[in-house]
């Protein structure tokens, strides 16, 4: 199985990351709840850190108004730049541009700021792999949220802390800290933190093998994800109920849940569920051989790959494209494929995925 969304790939899908809106900045931004698809390798340590340790190193010098304006205005800049940077598949220019914010937001004093820049960091530090570093970063989230008691955001951060150790594999302590996040709900009437605590404790029903239990669970995510009207975390849910169906072989509940995400995806312009459905799709369709459906979504899928300008979303489309020629015995067309998806790894300096994609093609032309 794999994860389909805007982190790395995940085997089982599930809502990573969620950024809304800034008090002190007021700026809008969204994190796709996908997390992508990742392997993890860290032990996380259970101390959070503090966040004494960041507010302390801050200062308040007599700044001109119009200076603060400005820089808090650069900041913004930055951040939206970062996000734009990871969307494109470039975490590394996104880190750089994050980590210029969080020294003007820390010179400046907004923690609020900080905050959301930290959960930024995070996300990007896991599409990097470093993983100590996207640790720290979640944590650091956390403890602003406790020190600024914005319970919401100890939701998101603690199933992000959740996420992570769900994917080092300490499924326990993944369930504890998601009932923490659920609790935290409870006590504050959050239908939005209802609705991910639950999808990501279907998630942990779902890597135990559970597959029953995963599927009540993300049945009642579904329930208050519509209740607030939230259509990312709705299709990110759909996706991982479609995943769960593909496991057990149920072919019409793969079908129409995937679906069902594509549909909502697409409405909200989400490109980054829309890939995961279309991918659950094409694989699901090439099962039956229903190869033209299956050429149609990839099609659709190297449009958005194209219009996010995202090289690493196009890498994936052209493998998908080579492995479905491939299958149909078209080996022509699929080294082809397979060659523009060597030249995009090579753009993007990942030499693991060069190696891997050559390999295929060494392998291919021996039948």
């Amino acid at each position: 199985m794999k994860q389909r969304n805007l982190l790395a790939k995940n085997k089982f899908g599930h809502s990573f990351y969620k950024v809304r809106k800034s008090s002190s900045n007021k700026l809008s931004l969204k994190l796709n709840n996908a997390f992508g698809f990742l392997l993890f390798s860290l032990f996380l340590s259970p101390v959070a850190a503090n966040a004494a340790d960041i507010t302390e190193q801050l200062h308040y010098p007599q700044i001109d108004k119009k200076v603060l304006m400005q820089s808090r205005d650069d900041a913004d800049t930055l951040l939206r730049l970062g996000e734009r940077q990871n969307i494109q598949g470039n975490p590394h220019k996104a880190v750089k541009s994050l980590l210029q914010a969080l020294e003007i937001y820390h010179s400046i004093g907004d923690l609020n700021a900080i905050g959301l820049t930290y959960e930024f960091l995070g996300k990007n530090y896991v599409e990097l792999k470093q993983y100590r570093k996207a640790n720290d970063a979640i944590r650091r989230r956390l403890a602003i949220a406790r020190d600024t008691k914005d319970f919401q955001s100890q939701i998101f951060a603690l199933n992000n802390i959740g996420t992570l150790l769900l994917q080092k594999g300490e499924f326990q302590t993944a369930s504890r800290t998601f009932e923490q996040a659920l609790t935290i709900a409870q006590s504050i009437n959050s239908t939005e933190g209802y609705g991910i605590s639950l999808s990501n404790l279907g998630l942990v029903s779902a890597r135990l093998g559970d597959y029953t239990k995963a599927v009540k669970l993300y049945k009642n995510a579904l329930n208050y994800r519509r209740q607030t009207g939230d259509p990312i975390g709705e299709a990110n849910t759909l996706n991982n109920l479609g995943e769960v169906y593909e496991i057990v072989g149920n072919y019409q509940d793969i079908i129409t849940n995937y679906a069902a995400a594509l549909r909502l995806a697409k409405a909200s312009r989400d490109n980054l569920n829309q890939l995961r459905a279309i991918d659950g799709l094409v694989a699901a369709y090439s099962s039956v051989e229903r190869y033209n459906r299956a050429f149609e979504l990839l099609e659709k899928r190297l449009e958005i790959a194209k219009n996010l300008q995202s090289p690493l979303e196009e890498l994936k489309s052209f493998e998908s494209y080579a492995r479905l020629y491939e299958k149909l015995g078209k080996y022509p067309t699929a080294r082809n494929f397979y060659q523009r998806a060597i030249t995009l790894a090579k753009t993007l300096e990942d030499s693991r995925k060069e190696v891997l994609l050559r390999d295929r093609v060494t392998q291919m032309m021996k039948k």
